[in-house]
């Protein structure tokens, strides 16, 4: 969190991003979203609205995306909010990247549970490949960040990327995944050893019924 910083506000970025309006595939989500709050209420979509920004500028720089000074501005502007309360918002949840990121933003956590199963192995897997903490490979591809829990800790060790989370991981596995993606493939997400959710590892030992269909067990209590 201390290492957060939104991009300097240049005149390169006002030249590149000044522009920023909802596109074609944007602005019905926005009209959407913003038909959920009550009049004097816009406010309270600031947090979808950003996340709209932010794949946005994703889509058009082939990154996972970021907020550009500019950016935020516009989601300000849509939403009649002053602009620093939308920079509080950004700069608090670390899901929106303030600095630009790679084509796949890979966040490793780094949280007790996953170091104690091997989130090292994970990190060195990444480093392999090139990745330093807080920067972007050369070609753009990876951006790595090491984050605090990410609520996956029965599946520990994990990482996220993008919008998707890979579990139980090891170095060979974590490998395999950043091999594929770097190919252009969409590798398993989720547990890499098999597991459903965060079920035992072996299967399940209790209410095994639930794992072939939504079994009502209410009669037996």
């Amino acid at each position: 969190m201390a290492g957060r910083h939104f991009a300097a506000d240049t005149e390169a970025l006002r030249q590149q991003w000044g522009s920023f309006a909802w596109d074609d595939v944007a602005q019905p989500e926005a009209d959407k979203i913003l038909a959920k709050y009550p009049a004097g209420r816009q406010a309270s979509a600031c947090l979808p609205f950003l996340d709209l920004a932010q794949r946005q500028v994703g889509r058009m720089t082939d990154t996972q995306g970021w907020l550009p000074i500019p950016v935020i501005e516009f989601v300000a502007t849509a939403l009649d909010m002053p602009v620093v309360r939308v920079m509080e918002v950004a700069s608090f949840y670390t899901m929106y990247n303030l600095v630009p990121v790679g084509k796949y933003h890979v966040q490793v956590c780094g949280t007790t549970p996953c170091m104690l199963r091997g989130s090292d192995d994970v990190m060195k897997a990444c480093k392999a490949k090139g990745m330093k903490k807080g920067h972007t490979t050369e070609d753009g591809l990876f951006t790595l960040t090491e984050v605090e829990c990410m609520g996956t800790c029965a599946n520990a060790p994990m990482m996220q990327v993008n919008d998707d989370n890979y579990e139980d991981l090891t170095e060979e596995s974590t490998t395999k995944i950043l091999d594929a993606l770097a190919k252009g493939e969409k590798p398993k997400v989720g547990s890499q050893v098999g597991r459903t959710s965060s079920e035992p590892a072996g299967g399940p030992t209790t209410l095994k019924k639930m794992t072939e269909r939504n079994y009502d067990y209410r009669g037996q209590w």
